[in-house]
């Protein structure tokens, strides 16, 4: 027990130590995640400024800095509450016989660190598209993801305005991917997790993109702003998936591009009824099913 304690302890003090750090520089810059999502959602905004698609759109558009709160509660402030759990789960784990060797299927380390990187991101990736499926699929989930689909304009902060129930259900499953991959390195995993979140900031901004050819490959601006679409087509439950590539929706026929006009309604029947501040969306989803 004194064994699960202190790693709870140590977990929960050193995911503190270590965003302190982050914001006092005191990390190597290339793993600094703090300043690393500050200054990329400072070129993302800038780019929605000068390159704006919607163009009647205000700059600090409806729930700005509601989402902006939401980019750091999701990426710190609940990653030190949590870590401490997720540590007591790995020794679970371990004290069970279940590693990252025990579950690794494709070793790594013999391969370049180009197509460690690649194999990485693409397996990531798909697990990532099918937790998201499931969390249009199921309404238990959905009841959670709610909050993601209840932005009304499209931009870059809204790409982390989520439930923090998600990291609950995303967490297990990118680890598993990772336990999968034996050999991978913490500072590869960081280029990855980063070149995600870099093309999720841009699915989100206020910018029209589409990547010619390479949107079948990589998902873009156009394509997901018709996953946050109000109106869906009918006997759907969600298109678009695609986190990082688009290659997913197009293989499983979940793709839907009607046009690119960029002027369309968003949200979810119903989402009149979400709470409109942070507190609220919080707590949302463990009420009656009735009321949400």
């Amino acid at each position: 027990m004194d064994k699960y304690i202190d790693g709870f302890v140590n977990s929960f003090i050193g995911t503190l130590n270590w965003t302190w750090k982050s914001i006092v520089f005191d990390v190597p810059w290339y793993i600094n995640y703090f300043w690393g999502l500050i200054i990329l959602s400072l070129l993302v905004w800038g780019l929605e400024i000068v390159f704006p698609w919607r163009k009647n759109q205000s700059i600090f558009r409806k729930d700005f800095w509601m989402d902006a709160f939401y980019m750091f509660f999701n990426f710190f402030i609940f990653s030190i509450i949590i870590s401490g759990v997720y540590k007591l789960l790995a020794l679970f784990f371990m004290d069970i016989g279940v590693s990252s060797k025990s579950l690794a299927i494709i070793n790594l380390t013999t391969l370049p660190a180009w197509l460690q990187l690649i194999i990485f991101f693409v397996v990531l990736d798909f697990v990532q598209w099918f937790t998201h499926t499931l969390l249009h699929r199921y309404a238990f989930l959905w009841r959670f993801h709610k909050v993601h689909h209840s932005v009304k304009e499209m931009g870059f902060a809204a790409h982390l305005r989520y439930h923090w129930m998600e990291n609950i259900l995303y967490k297990p499953l990118k680890t598993f991917a990772v336990m999968i991959l034996g050999g991978f390195e913490p500072e590869q995993a960081y280029v990855v997790h980063f070149m995600a979140i870099a093309i999720g900031h841009l699915n989100h901004a206020n910018i029209k993109l589409s990547y010619g050819p390479l949107k079948y490959v990589f998902n873009n601006p156009v394509m997901h702003l018709y996953h946050h679409a109000y109106t869906l087509p009918e006997g759907k439950n969600g298109v678009n998936f695609g986190i990082s590539l688009s290659i997913w929706d197009y293989l499983f026929k979940t793709n839907y591009i009607p046009e690119d006009g960029g002027k369309i309604p968003l949200g979810f029947a119903g989402d009149d009824a979400m709470p409109k501040s942070f507190w609220g969306q919080l707590f949302y989803g463990f009420g009656s099913q009735k009321n949400q």
